[in-house]
């Protein structure tokens, strides 16, 4: 059976299982030989040239699984009969940590004692603090849960808002009235038509004065011209892992926002993330080769 994979660190955690013939693309240079062949594809966490046509040309592909909790890019182009599964769970200590440590940088406006460290200059000043905050986590599921466990100890509220309400979790239809008493909304939610710039002008002007954005999730969920005009006039906080476009690009004006802080993409880049991918991966090829059903099969929606 011949398999795709992005490093040669997965092909040694499945170099024991038996009937694979391995070939290495991580998303750069030519595709490898045999394309018509490939019936697992575990493709790079970068962006693939071309996906359209590469998986057009996949024509034995029958598991494509992802390094990402996001499947946005591939779900367009999916063919007939490709059951598609992301890594949902690998990336939840990662992304959970960077996002209470974008809170606490922020609130406690580290970057800006740091730009006065390299100054050599002592701005001493109170600052803002995460104790007694109520924090918003907006796509409340697996990554949601793991920051809540990690925000027990810093005396905050949590609210938690999904798609559809549960016991302990509002719906999204409810968000509107939360955002006026947040003061950290989280955005978690996946890449899809229905949040595609959800947070948009109104989303920011419902926010109380002084609240901060923690965007964790994808760029393309915030209107960046209307968090722009926010920032501009110093009313709300942000810190964003993501952004619209992605890369930014040189002279982009989020790089010169004030109030912002910024970091290219890393929240899930992380040792823990790496070893948790690999395992995720041998065990969804021991449960392809035994017939078994797989984990975290993406449908229409997730």
């Amino acid at each position: 059976m011949k398999i795709w994979v992005s490093s040669e660190e997965i092909t040694k955690t499945l170099s024991d299982l038996p009937r694979l013939e391995f070939s290495i693309y991580d998303g750069t240079g030519p595709l490898p030989d045999g394309i018509d062949e490939v019936e697992v594809w575990v493709p790079p966490l970068i962006y693939v040239p071309d996906l359209a046509g590469t998986l057009a040309r996949m024509t034995s592909l029958r598991l494509l699984q992802t390094v990402s909790a996001g499947v946005e890019a591939y779900q367009p182009h999916l063919p007939p009969g490709v059951v598609l599964c992301n890594a949902r769970g690998v990336h939840d200590a990662g992304t959970a940590e960077w996002v209470v440590g974008a809170m606490i940088a922020v609130l406690r406006e580290f970057p800006g004692f740091a730009a006065a460290q390299r100054r050599g200059e002592w701005t001493y000043h109170h600052t803002g603090s995460l104790a007694d905050s109520r924090v918003l986590i907006v796509g409340y599921g697996s990554i949601g849960a793991a920051l809540e466990r990690r925000l027990s100890g810093f005396e905050v509220e949590v609210v938690r808002v999904a798609r559809a309400a549960r016991d302990g979790v509002h719906g999204m239809a409810e968000l509107p009235a939360l955002l006026s008493e947040a003061d950290v909304v989280v955005l978690l939610v996946p890449a899809t038509a229905d949040t595609a710039g959800m947070v948009d002008a109104d989303f920011l002007a419902r926010m109380k004065d002084g609240a901060l954005l923690v965007n964790a999730a994808r760029g393309s969920v915030v209107d960046t011209d209307a968090l722009l005009a926010e920032l501009k006039t110093g009313r709300l906080l942000a810190a964003l892992d993501v952004t619209d476009p992605e890369p930014l690009p040189d002279g982009h004006p989020l790089w010169s926002a004030p109030g912002l802080f910024l970091t290219p993409h890393i929240a899930g880049s992380t040792p823990a993330s790496r070893r948790r991918t690999l395992r995720l991966i041998r065990s969804q090829l021991l449960r392809y080769l035994a017939g078994e059903p797989l984990n975290n099969v993406i449908n229409d929606a997730y």
